[in-house]
C-alpha cells in the first residue's frame, strides 16, 4: 500500500554552483547532477526564483487571490533570507514538486551521493504531512 503522503526534496548548493544552477538549469556544467535529475525526470527550480515568479504573478493577475503573497515578497525583499533562498533549489520530477515516497527515496539516494561534491552542501527531505511544516501566515 502506498503512502497517502508526498514528498519533495530540496537541495542547497554553494553561492558558487548556485549561480551556475540558476544561469543553467539543464546543469550542462555538472554532468553528474545532470544524469541524475535526467534518470528521473527531474529538474531543479531555485526557491527564490519561484518565489519570485509567484509574486510576479500574483501582481499580474491581483494579489488578492494570492494568499501568501504579502510574506512571500516580504521574504524576496529580506536580504538575508534572499541570499538563503537563492542557493536553495526544489527538485521536481515530471513538473510535479511533490511525488510519492518510492521516487523520492530513490532521487534522495543519488543526489546524497553529490553532496560535499561540486557545492551541494545538503540534500533535504520534506513530506506534505501539515503536522511536519510550517503553516502559512494566516491572512
Amino acid at each position: 500500500m502506498s503512502s497517502p503522503l508526498q514528498f519533495q526534496l530540496r537541495i542547497t548548493a554553494s553561492r558558487e554552483l548556485a549561480q551556475t544552477l540558476r544561469a543553467d538549469p539543464s546543469c550542462a556544467s555538472y554532468a553528474a547532477l545532470r544524469e541524475i535529475l535526467r534518470t528521473h525526470n527531474a529538474a531543479l527550480k531555485c526557491q527564490f526564483d519561484a518565489f519570485a515568479d509567484y509574486v510576479s504573478e500574483a501582481e499580474r493577475q491581483g494579489t488578492e487571490n494570492y494568499p501568501l503573497y504579502q510574506w512571500t515578497r516580504q521574504t524576496i525583499e529580506n536580504p538575508e533570507k534572499k541570499a538563503k533562498y537563492l542557493q536553495s533549489f526544489t527538485v521536481y520530477v515530471n513538473g510535479d514538486e511533490v511525488y510519492d515516497k518510492d521516487v523520492a527515496d530513490a532521487l534522495e539516494i543519488g543526489l546524497s551521493k553529490l553532496v560535499g561534491a561540486n557545492g551541494i552542501v545538503r540534500v533535504s527531505r520534506f513530506d506534505t504531512n501539515p503536522a511536519n511544516n510550517p503553516q502559512p501566515p494566516a491572512s
